[in-house]
């Protein structure tokens, strides 16, 4: 009987996993692994080197020659396929620590936490990109830069990587922007920069971030993670609001705060995609509650798509 790989994808199901390692690699070979294999690459005829053959590398790049000499098969690889140097950028503020107040239906547990999921879709992309043979390397921040690990692609540096994320406890206030200008110096060329941020901190200072490292030529990728509770404001009774980043409470009726409040949030995220379409951004809006493999692997198949075109 085939097993339906999204089941596993399932955010709920993932978080039951023992070890960030494992989750991150099911979540790559269940789903994303029939995806087009370079979605962080570009293309040149520029010969460089060759690597070892993965399985599902596109054929038409095999060298027979050496396969003849060595019987063992071998990848071209070209100049700008070498060049990707990556870090992705993970929000460890206690805001990210929010997991939806509300069970769904056929479970007793809470989804997982903000933090949770962008650290499964981190270790994912890290995942991937290191099976490609390219360079990733984290930033962990909070309201100052937590943890730098330097990007590399071997092995042992993903398992180092992988376990800073899973040791990581959300804690203090929110400083995207620093964090950003760390992570653009970090990367010694033109690289990849991938934020994972709930971005609960003041506008202004995340889209200065944005465009700072935008324009030092990096490309760079959001990842916007929101609580399903912070899209819908399920709340129907009287509440008492605790602040994550800030000792206040707030006990009202959420009923007469609803529209207001989703009005806000609409106002922000729209304002955020006019800012990334005008700095060439790619942003993801991720949802807590969706099927974290089916939104990775959405993405990817679009982005390349792009780059096929």
């Amino acid at each position: 009987m085939t097993t339906d790989s999204r089941t596993y994808l399932d955010p709920e199901v993932i978080e039951k996993i023992s070890g960030l390692e494992l989750k991150a690699r099911l979540i790559v070979e269940g789903f994303i692994s029939g995806l087009h294999k370079s979605p962080f690459r570009g293309s040149s005829v520029e010969f460089a080197e060759h690597r070892e053959y993965v399985p599902g590398d596109d054929m038409r790049f095999l060298d027979w020659k050496v396969y003849g000499k060595t019987d063992r098969l071998y990848i071209k690889r070209y100049e700008e396929e070498t060049n990707l140097d990556a870090h992705v950028v993970v929000d460890a503020s206690m805001s990210m620590a929010y997991r939806d107040s509300t069970r769904s239906r056929d479970s007793r547990a809470k989804g997982p936490s903000k933090y949770e999921y962008a650290s499964w879709c981190a270790a994912a992309l890290a995942y991937l990109i290191t099976r490609q043979q390219d360079t990733v390397g984290l930033v962990l921040f909070d309201e100052t830069v937590r943890k730098i690990v330097p990007a590399a692609s071997n092995k042992a540096h993903l398992v180092n990587m992988i376990g800073e994320l899973e040791k990581a406890e959300p804690a203090e206030g929110t400083g995207i922007a620093r964090a950003l200008g760390e992570a653009g110096e970090a990367v010694r060329r033109r690289g990849l920069v991938v934020l994972f941020s709930d971005l609960m901190d003041d506008s202004e200072e995340i889209l200065r971030g944005l465009k700072q490292v935008r324009h030092r030529g990096h490309e760079v990728l959001l990842f916007h993670v929101l609580a399903h509770d912070e899209l819908t404001f399920p709340f129907d009774r009287l509440t008492r609001f605790e602040g994550m980043e800030e000792v206040t409470q707030l006990t009202a009726d959420p009923v007469s705060l609803r529209t207001a409040y989703l009005e806000e949030v609409k106002k922000f995220r729209r304002r955020l995609r006019r800012v990334c379409l005008a700095n060439r951004i790619d942003l993801v809006e991720m949802d807590t509650s969706d099927s974290l493999g089916i939104v990775l692997s959405a993405y990817l198949a679009k982005r390349a798509a792009v780059r096929r075109r």
